[in-house]
């Protein structure tokens, strides 16, 4: 499983970004695919997740109500609508693919809110 991650930059606070996720490789079908996010200094953390199958999602505590996680199975790409940016969602946002053989990673695309 490859994973590109793609769409991030620098913006002002209140903005907005669409990061994309592009899943590719046929060996293993992903059950979920997360979005992360790891600032200087700190722990990665959770951002969000979308199961495969159905939809369902989920979402770290701090991003509740300004970002949306959503999926393109035709175009096999996950989407993170990111509004109402703060200095504090300043992080490298990694997208990573859960299946049965374990989980994947992809490269980070920097995430920069700064007035």
């Amino acid at each position: 499983v490859q994973l590109q991650a793609s769409g991030g930059g620098s913006v002002q606070p209140g903005e907005s970004l669409r990061l994309s996720c592009s899943v590719s490789g046929d060996s293993l079908e992903p059950y979920a695919i997360g979005w992360f996010r790891q600032a200087p200094g700190k722990k990665r953390e959770k951002v969000s997740c979308i199961t495969t199958s159905d939809g369902s999602t989920d979402y770290g505590d701090s991003v509740k109500g300004r970002f949306t996680i959503s999926r393109d199975n035709a175009q096999n790409t996950v989407y993170l609508q990111v509004d109402s940016l703060k200095p504090e969602d300043t992080a490298v946002y990694y997208c990573s693919a859960r299946t049965i053989a374990g989980t994947y990673w992809g490269q980070g695309t920097q995430v920069t809110v700064s007035s």
